[in-house]
């Protein structure tokens, strides 16, 4: 990772602000080649404001940088193919049927996302992951398969298998080399199940005592403990080469109605959101976060018409140009209620890529997930979306499939009682005096 520090102001030309630059990590820690494990955090447990491993500048500047190029080359694809890479879709129960087997062969979806209502036991997740593979096989880009694991009361795997703490508890530690670590076993977990995504770790700010969906999984509420844990967790994920997707951008921690259920409308402007609910997440970027996923918010200080994951001025101006981030930019679900209760999901999705989103996830219902590409389709044959962005999308999509070296390769079912002692050994720390 490249770390530059800037003394000098730079001029936000969209806003007029001038900030300082928030200061990057120590130099001791130097680059790395993609896909290579990223810099360490201290063994010792340190207090997270003298964590060296992020900035505790409570201030974000401009770094502005292009929108990424769709100068990668990837397979030759048709145009429902490629509509299918920009696609996390959820599918019903605990084996292949014939819709999941759908969304696959007709309509390539590029991830699959599994809740607990997909999970029954050990055997049966393998059976369900090897299927999904072996069905993709036919198509031209190994398959996502994903799942929101952040330990707490957000898990998916099979109950057999031991939980790690919420996110609040290991901020509370005060040791980030806990962070790292659960963030490594998650990853060896999600691996031993054939699963090579996980949506997680969350890094909003938990501001807001009411807040009805963050709460104790946010690492804490202050930024500088957020990005002491939350990006060594991001970290330890990426070294078991399983894809970390940071969220929820723009902060989903200062809400008070549930996104699941409603469209939260926040009134902070620009300027609070660089002072907080924005360092984690630039800290994540400085650190080479993979993916960030955008959240079902309304900031009517900064777009009084569109949520943050349908918003240009929230997805393109902030997170690509101001915050410099060249990953992958992924919805929150679209069938949520943020969403399903005040848009139509299609024209939804249409505003969203639009608006800068590579991949739109539709976690429930696979003909939702069918009537989004549907719509995507109409855009582009109507010259709605040009061909472009979709191919920036899918370079997108392509380039981090092959940076984790993705392949669509069964595996066998893991031994519990293995993960088990791995999860009891790296948990000790908690429980020492």
């Amino acid at each position: 990772m490249k770390r530059a520090l800037f003394n000098s102001m730079r001029r936000i030309g969209s806003v007029g602000v001038l900030m300082l630059l928030i200061t990057g990590c120590t130099s001791q820690h130097g680059a790395q080649p993609s896909g290579s494990p990223v810099s360490s955090t201290p063994q010792a447990s340190v207090s997270p404001s003298v964590d060296p491993t992020v900035s505790p500048t409570p201030t974000i500047a401009a770094t502005p940088s292009p929108t990424p190029a769709a100068s990668i080359s990837f397979p030759k694809m048709s145009l429902e193919e490629k509509l299918g890479q920009m696609i996390i879709a959820g599918i019903d129960g605990y084996t292949m049927n014939e819709e999941a087997r759908n969304l696959l062969t007709t309509y390539h979806v590029g991830g699959i996302i599994l809740y607990k209502p997909n999970v029954k036991d050990t055997n049966q997740l393998v059976g369900l992951v090897n299927e999904l593979k072996k069905t993709n096989t036919a198509n031209k880009l190994p398959l996502w398969l994903g799942v929101d694991e952040e330990g707490g009361r957000v898990t998916r795997l099979p109950d057999e298998i031991k939980k790690t703490p919420t996110s609040q508890t290991i901020g509370k530690s005060g040791k980030t080399q806990l962070a790292r670590s659960i963030g490594q076993l998650l990853g060896k977990e999600l691996n031993a199940y054939g699963l090579n995504m996980d949506f997680a770790p969350d890094l909003d700010i938990n501001s807001n005592p009411n807040n009805p969906v963050i709460g104790d999984r946010s690492f804490g509420a202050n930024a500088t403990l957020v990005s002491s844990f939350g990006i060594p967790m991001m970290n330890g994920i990426q070294e078991m080469k399983v894809v970390p997707v940071v969220k929820h951008f723009p902060g989903h921690g200062d809400t008070s109605v549930d996104s699941h259920i409603g469209l939260p409308v926040v009134q902070n402007d620009l300027a609070r959101l660089r002072k907080l609910e924005l360092i984690p997440f630039a800290d994540a970027i400085k650190h080479q976060a993979d993916a960030i996923m955008v959240a079902h918010i309304l900031l009517p200080k900064i777009d009084t018409k569109y949520p943050a994951s349908m918003s240009k001025t929230i997805m393109t101006d902030l997170l690509r140009k101001e915050l410099g981030f060249q990953g992958l930019i992924m919805t929150d679900d679209m069938t949520m209620g943020a969403i399903a209760e005040n848009y139509e999901m299609g024209e939804a999705a249409v505003k969203s890529v639009l608006a800068g989103s590579n991949v739109v996830m539709v976690g429930h219902d696979p003909q939702k997930a069918i009537a989004v590409i549907d719509a995507l389709r109409a855009a582009v044959q109507a010259g709605r979306i040009p061909l472009d962005t979709i191919d920036q999308s899918v370079a997108q999509v392509y380039k981090l499939k092959q940076k984790y070296k993705l392949q669509d390769i069964p595996v066998t079912a893991p031994d519990p009682k293995q993960l088990n002692a791995e999860v009891q050994r790296v948990l000790a720390p908690l429980s020492a005096k």
